[in-house]
């Protein structure tokens, strides 16, 4: 099992940054890919950044290309979602993800291939 909690969303202008954290805990010696997904209102979840294991690899959403970046530090089991040039589309719930992956260089894409999910932490953008 693996636990994960979000952290550092906020109320912020457009334009601005902010810096999402991801810490887990439980079982993270396994090989776990990650993800930052995000909601809002009345529509459906979405990924936004993918990462794997050895962080060899990543994915990055075309709506946040070149303004959001995913990052993680396995020494302190914690992931990042950097996040710059911030728009009001961005919007949204974001949410954390997690499952093992046999690959150090792969993740996944759809939000029903990850098992382990933080409980989410608001970002708003004002205009």
């Amino acid at each position: 099992q693996v636990q994960l909690v979000e952290s550092g969303g906020g109320l912020v202008q457009a334009g601005d940054s902010l810096r999402l954290s991801c810490a887990a805990s439980g079982r993270t010696s396994s090989r776990y890919a990650m993800a930052w997904f995000r909601q809002a209102p009345g529509k459906e979840r979405e990924i936004v950044a993918a990462i794997s294991w050895s962080a060899g690899s990543t994915y990055a959403a075309d709506s946040v290309k070149g303004r959001f970046t995913i990052s993680r530090d396995n020494a302190k089991n914690t992931v990042y979602l950097q996040m710059n040039s911030l728009k009001p589309e961005d919007t949204a719930v974001y949410y954390c993800a997690a499952d093992w992956s046999g690959s150090s260089y792969y993740f996944y894409l759809q939000a029903h291939e990850y098992d382990y999910w933080g409980q989410g932490t608001q970002v708003t953008v004002s205009s």
